[in-house]
């Protein structure tokens, strides 16, 4: 039997039982146990993990644990380059374009309304969603583990959050978001640039109370909605304006 001494950095230790957050602990591995069979068997979604040291040195998933190796696993490094350390995978995935699992609905919107390009339809299946984010780039985000541990899936985030507008500050917090956000260039409805369009070339379309209070307008050229700056459009940009806000209030963590 081989016994291996783990440790795991920051949000990672989310995935831990209270008993093993932070701090150094223990763990009896199989023969041949590779770093990323053990990481996930510790509960920790590989998709989450940027960067694993073995004795100091950087090795990749396919690592063979050898008995007596102190292993420390790190989650994303998004404010430090850390591309001449990396092993787990080819490089970081620094443009932010996501895919989302069929419980995320709302936070697609909302990223979406953030200016990041986020691909969701609730009839997504677990393999077609692995399939699509290895095809464009995408990071997954979901809740559910298992998803995350698919071995097709290089990039992935698990959303703790429960409500949406928490959902979208957790996302735009882990991942550095707030300078790449681009609000309202995007359709909320197709994922679709917007662009801008005369007020006489959509009048017909609008509702009356919008005639005469607005002038400037957008269209998806998928769907052809029309947008203006009204009521919703407040509301929605209230909550990107708390996102960058909220993630520079929340404290560090090991």
């Amino acid at each position: 039997m081989v016994t291996a001494t783990f440790r795991i950095y920051e949000e990672l230790n989310d995935f831990l039982p209270a008993g093993r957050r932070r701090r150094e602990f223990a763990v009896p591995c199989a023969e041949n146990a590779t770093t990323k069979h053990m990481i996930e068997a510790l509960g920790v979604p590989h998709t989450e993990v940027e960067l694993i040291l073995v004795n100091g040195e950087s090795v990749g998933f396919d690592h063979r644990l050898r008995d007596g190796d102190r292993v420390a696993v790190y989650p994303k490094f998004e404010a430090l380059d850390v591309s001449p350390l990396l092993r787990v995978r080819a490089q970081p995935l620094r443009t932010p374009r996501f895919v989302a699992d069929a419980h995320l609905g709302a936070l697609a919107r909302l990223l979406r309304m953030a200016g990041f390009d986020t691909l969701y339809d609730n009839r997504y299946q677990d393999r077609e969603i692995a399939d699509i984010a290895g095809r464009d780039g995408r990071i997954v985000l979901t809740r559910d583990r298992e998803l995350l541990k698919l071995r097709s899936i290089t990039h992935g985030c698990f959303v703790r959050a429960i409500e949406p507008a928490q959902q979208l500050r957790e996302i735009m917090d882990r991942l550095d978001l707030s300078r790449s956000a681009r609000p309202f260039s995007l359709c909320l409805v197709c994922n679709a640039p917007l662009r801008n369009i005369d007020k006489a070339a959509v009048l017909e379309r609008l509702p009356p109370s919008v005639r005469g209070s607005h002038e400037h307008f957008t269209t998806c050229d998928v769907c052809h909605r029309v947008f203006w700056k009204g009521s919703h459009w407040r509301r929605m940009q209230a909550v990107l304006d708390e996102a960058p806000q909220a993630a520079a209030a929340q404290p560090g963590c090991q």
